[in-house]
């Protein structure tokens, strides 16, 4: 439970801002991708718990100024997921369940917003949560889920990586390298050197695991 969000988590910070956005969304959603990357990234484990919970609060007041504006839900569920992973534990399941309420209503609203991340954070959701009757993990809807999210956004690093980690752990060894190797020839984003090189570590990380599968 704590891995799946940690790194879900981690999901995510990855999103590229549409050139449409109202300007106040647009610096809202720069000011808490930024802070989550300094969270995730450089803050100690046994301090990310009060500082996601923090910047959730943060979360909800934007998205409650952005009501209609699945990007703001998106970044919601992301960080109240994220809140999770660092709680760890059935105390964290209620924290799970309203991200991924978020997520859905960010798909209701629009499905394609920051690249489709909406689809790649709500199927690492479901692969790294328990199942039932615990919670509502599915692999089969994470896989459905995570190829929809690649489908709009094919070289992304965040799509990749959350595929590869979905079948590392479902034993796809070769698929994996695949999709990890993918995600570390990722472009890089504007103004995420931070989540990017976090990400890129993350990814280094599994890759290795998966080739040592593959001997």
């Amino acid at each position: 439970m704590n891995a799946f969000i940690r790194a879900s988590c981690a999901l995510f910070a990855a999103l590229t801002l549409a050139p449409a956005w109202a300007a106040g969304l647009e610096e809202s959603i720069n000011r808490l991708q930024a802070e989550w990357a300094q969270i995730k990234y450089r803050q100690p484990a046994d301090r990310q718990e009060k500082a996601f919970e923090a910047l959730s609060k943060e979360a909800a007041a934007v998205r409650a100024e952005n009501p209609e504006r699945a990007e703001a839900d998106i970044w919601y569920a992301i960080i109240v997921a994220s809140e999770a992973g660092a709680k760890g534990g059935l105390g964290a399941l209620s924290l799970v369940k309203d991200a991924r309420a978020a997520l859905e209503q960010a798909l209701a609203r629009n499905p394609d917003a920051l690249q489709g991340s909406a689809y790649t954070s709500l199927g690492s959701l479901y692969y790294q949560v328990p199942g039932w009757p615990i919670s509502f993990g599915d692999k089969d809807k994470a896989r459905e889920l995570l190829n929809k999210a690649l489908a709009i956004n094919p070289n992304g690093i965040d799509s990749n990586f959350f595929m590869g980690d979905f079948l590392y752990r479902t034993g796809e060894y070769e698929k994996a390298r695949v999709a990890l190797e993918a995600a570390l020839q990722a472009p890089a984003r504007p103004a995420r050197q931070l989540a990017d090189e976090g990400r890129r570590k993350e990814i280094e990380v599994l890759l290795a695991k998966v080739k040592e599968k593959l001997r």
